[in-house]
Formats: C-alpha cells, sequence, structure tokens
C-alpha cells in the first residue's frame, strides 16, 4: 500500500529545530517508520547528499505537493525534473540571512474532511498529515489510503514512536526558521477552504417574517402574569421618563387654575407650566393698586419694582450675559426711552436708571412741561445722577437704529395726549426706527397704541391685551395675597422662583 507513494513529491516539516525538508519519496519503510527523500532540498536549499531519511518521532507535519498519475510512473532517478519542480512548489529557492528558508507555501486547511477528486494534472496540492494518536506499524498505510480519497485535511505527526535508526537516514542540520508556530496559529484562523464560502446572499426580510414578534411577546406578557414577575417591558408600555426639574415621587394632583377672578374674564393666559392666569379689567386692577398702597405699599415702592423688572427683562432682551460682560465694551447696546408726563412714564424713568447703572448707553425723552408730577420729579432727579442722557426734542433721538426702545408713552386715562405734536413726532420717529419695541403696562384700547409692541410687560396680572401689544409678560410687584383676597381674587402666586414670566395665549 505505501509503494503506490512512492515519486510523489511531499514536504516534511520537522519543526524549528530540523526545518522544512522538500523531495520525491523514493522508500517507505512500514517496520522501521521511515520515509526517505531522492534529490532533497533543506529550507529552499539543494542538499549535498542524494538522499535523507526520516523517521517518524522528528516529522511534525508533512505535506504532499504531488501525487503521480495513474499512468505518471516516474522512476526515481528522474532527478532534473525534481530538482526542477521541488523549489517552485514549496518554498522559495535561496537562504536567509540566517541560513533558513522563508516564505513556505501555507497549507489549505479545513475544519472537517472533504471528499474531493483526486487531480491528474501536474499541479502543487496541499495535503496534511497530522496524527493524533500513537501510530501502530500499519499508520502509514492507514493514512496513505486517506490521503488517495481526500485533498486539504491536515493533521500532525506529533506521536510517532520509534527507537530504531534506518541504517542510511542522516540527521538533518538544525536550522534558525521560528515562524512555524505562528504559521499554526494563522492556520487555524485563516485555513477554511474557500470553496464553502456561500455564492447566494443571505435573505433578511425572509428570515425576519418567520419571527412572529405579537405571538412571542404575547407568550412573555402571560407568563409575567401567571407569575407576578417582570423581566423585560412589553411593546405597549413605556418606561416613565422624568425631567430634572420633575419630582419622581407622588404628590398631591396640579391645580392649573389657582387663580380665579370675581368676574368672567376676557381673556386668560397660561405659563410655562401650564398655569392658567385670566385678565382682569382695568377697573379691578385700579382698584387692587389702591388697596395695595393703601397698606403700605406705596406708589414709590411700586414704580422700583417695575423699574427693576422691566430693567432685567430689557437686559434679556439685549443679549444677557453673552453682549453684557467686560470684554464687549465695544459692543455697548443703546436703548431709546419714551416717556410721557404721567404714572407709566416715571415707571419708565425708574428702568432707564437701572439698565444705566448695568453699562446701558440710555437716551430717555421726555417732552417739556411747567409742572410735573412728584413721581417723576423724584425719578428725574435719580436718573440724572447716572451716565444717562435725557432730551425733550425728537431732534435729539439718533438716527440710526437703537438695540431696543421702550416705550412708556401711553396712559390709560388720558388719552388726549394722543393728539399732540410731541406725541405724534416720537410715534412716527418709533415707527421708522425699525428697532424692536417693549412696551411696559400699555393700555387696553388697540386705538391708544401708537406703537406696536413686540413685547409688553403687565403689572401684577395682565389686562384684555390685543395683538398690536406683542408677546405678554408678566413681572411680579409684590402686592401680598390677602391684599388678593381683599378685592375678590383667589390668588396663588405663578411666578415660581423668577419675578418676570412669559404668557401664552389659551
Amino acid at each position: 500500500m505505501a509503494t503506490d507513494w512512492l515519486g510523489s513529491i511531499v514536504s516534511i516539516n520537522c519543526g524549528e529545530s530540523l526545518g522544512v525538508y522538500q523531495g520525491r519519496v523514493s522508500a517507505v519503510d512500514q517496520v522501521s517508520q521511515t520515509i526517505s527523500l531522492t534529490r532533497p532540498f533543506h529550507n529552499g536549499v539543494k542538499c549535498l547528499v542524494p538522499e535523507v531519511t526520516f523517521r517518524a518521532g522528528d516529522i511534525t507535519e508533512l505535506k504532499i505537493l504531488e501525487i503521480p498519475g495513474p499512468g505518471d510512473g516516474r522512476p526515481s532517478g528522474d532527478s532534473q525534473h525534481a530538482d526542477a519542480a521541488m523549489p517552485a512548489v514549496g518554498c522559495q529557492v535561496g537562504p536567509s540571512q540566517n541560513g533558513t528558508g522563508k516564505g513556505l507555501k501555507k497549507p489549505l486547511s479545513s475544519s472537517a474532511p472533504q471528499n474531493i477528486p483526486r487531480r491528474t494534472e501536474g499541479k502543487s496540492q496541499d495535503i496534511v498529515i497530522s496524527p493524533q494518536q500513537q501510530c501502530s506499524k500499519s499508520y502509514m498505510d492507514r493514512h496513505m489510503e486517506t490521503l488517495s480519497q481526500s485533498k486539504g485535511f491536515r493533521r500532525r505527526h506529533n506521536s510517532w514512536s520509534s527507537s530504531s535508526r534506518h541504517p542510511n537516514q542522516v540527521t538533518p542540520k538544525k536550522s534558525g526558521l521560528k515562524n512555524g508556530q505562528m504559521k499554526s496559529k494563522d492556520d487555524e484562523c485563516f485555513g477554511d477552504d474557500i470553496d464553502e464560502i456561500p455564492d447566494t446572499d443571505f435573505d433578511f426580510e425572509g428570515n425576519l417574517a418567520l419571527f412572529d414578534k405579537a405571538a412571542v411577546f404575547e407568550e412573555i406578557e402571560t407568563y409575567e402574569r401567571r407569575s407576578g414577575t417582570r423581566s423585560r417591558g412589553t411593546p405597549n408600555e413605556k418606561p416613565a421618563r422624568y425631567r430634572h426639574d420633575e419630582n419622581i415621587l407622588e404628590s398631591e394632583p396640579i391645580v392649573y387654575r389657582r387663580i380665579v377672578v370675581p368676574q368672567n374674564p376676557n381673556k386668560e393666559f397660561c405659563t410655562d407650566s401650564g398655569l392658567v392666569v385670566p385678565s382682569v379689567s382695568y377697573e379691578l386692577h385700579k382698584k387692587l393698586l389702591a388697596v395695595a398702597e393703601k397698606h403700605g405699599l406705596t406708589l414709590e415702592r411700586r414704580l422700583e419694582m417695575t423699574g427693576v423688572c422691566a430693567s432685567q427683562m430689557a437686559l434679556s432682551l439685549l443679549g444677557g450675559p453673552n453682549r453684557l460682560n467686560p470684554k464687549n465694551v465695544h459692543q455697548r447696546p443703546t436703548v431709546a426711552l419714551l416717556c410721557g408726563p404721567h404714572v407709566k412714564g416715571a415707571q419708565g424713568i425708574s428702568c432707564g436708571r437701572h439698565l444705566s447703572n448695568h453699562d446701558v448707553h440710555v437716551i430717555l425723552f421726555l417732552p417739556n412741561f411747567v409742572k410735573m408730577l412728584e413721581s417723576i420729579t423724584n425719578e428725574l432727579n435719580l436718573f440724572s445722577k447716572t451716565q444717562g442722557q435725557q432730551v425733550s426734542s425728537v431732534k435729539d433721538l439718533p438716527d440710526t437704529p437703537v438695540d431696543l426702545v421702550i416705550n412708556c408713552l401711553d396712559c390709560h386715562e388720558n388719552a388726549f395726549l394722543r393728539d399732540q405734536p410731541w406725541y405724534k413726532a416720537v410715534v412716527d420717529w418709533a415707527n421708522q426706527n425699525r428697532a424692536p419695541v417693549l412696551s411696559i403696562d400699555p393700555p387696553i384700547s388697540e386705538l391708544e397704541l401708537g406703537i406696536d409692541a413686540k413685547w409688553s410687560l403687565a403689572l401684577g396680572l395682565p389686562l384684555p391685551l390685543g395683538e398690536r401689544a406683542g408677546r405678554v409678560y408678566l413681572c411680579d410687584i409684590g402686592i401680598p395675597q390677602k391684599v388678593f383676597q381683599e378685592v375678590g381674587i383667589n390668588y396663588h402666586s405663578p411666578f415660581g422662583c423668577k419675578f418676570v414670566i412669559p404668557l401664552h395665549s389659551t
């Protein structure tokens, strides 16, 4: 049986110490467990001896590179063909710097034996034998028969036991090949046969259609309901998510209508948190301020609170910390403050004083009157101590657009001011300046509004303002809760941690 493999070109790996030998099989001795190669090559270099004999214990790996055909009976002495063919199929011809050959051809590996027909043409074939148990005397014949029916099947010769040595056996010279272990690792990882790769693409949609999600989730839900456990959420149930400002502990239900007025409001607003803020009539608002003043909330205190809240809102509209900081002195904002000779104008003057204290360039317009209100006189006296500029003529207002216009011209009661020449001139200037307008405590009637506002600031409780008032904001002027109750208003503060809040129309 072993004589059938005579004439085959093989490659024998004897480990890192002895190196790799290639040659044509000239003899196989089953009794002494030896194999002989004629015209051998050691690590790609032709050996000086004509024949080399190996015993089974020295062989680590055996590759059959070429199997002779049925009618291809080459004599063992055909050295010319063997010498020319063996280096080409087994390894590179020429020694390396340390005398060992490099670039040995890696064998194909497979996870399981495959039955592949034997090729009759003279091409290189990588057939590897690597036993895992002790070989008997007929071990060579048994594996030679297996090799005749398979290709690409690797086994290692690690346990051939034999103490005898052939008389003509020559001990191979040690070499410095150290990549045998690395080559074996590469073979285990990348040595699968490429014939095993399927030609067709995987049908993802078809396999996904085989999965019945509804049935699986129904089974999970039934199991959890019976066992009383909950291992995962069902598709119809979403986990509760909370914002950073929400309390995860259960509390009393939220009442969104916490302000109730004695009469049906003409208009209602709501805050960002959903609280309903009803509007009040001008008569009820006037009564509320009168009761608050009787209890000690004087006009001077109210003017100061209004000025602080209005200036805070104006600073936010001007850019806040991005615009007002020491590194932005070249972008100092300019505000035009338009005030009339009434309490609303005094509120604007108070706002202008606070803006000027925050390094805002304020231009205050106030017409000349023979006699002014005491509140206006007091506020003007304080404003004159700031860096703000006061003008009484429209010609002194800037020709270029300003950053913000604060409108305090209109009044709830003195409608005759709208017929004054100075009023009409200031309204024309504001409409042509193209600057955004903030109105402080504007009147209810839209006919009394000469300037369209982008924002409006209401005091305490909002009035039923129209669309020309723009977006409505509400500021806290410090009216106590019992003052609201005294005028018939059930009041709970909607401000929270702020003094100025936006209102939205419902």
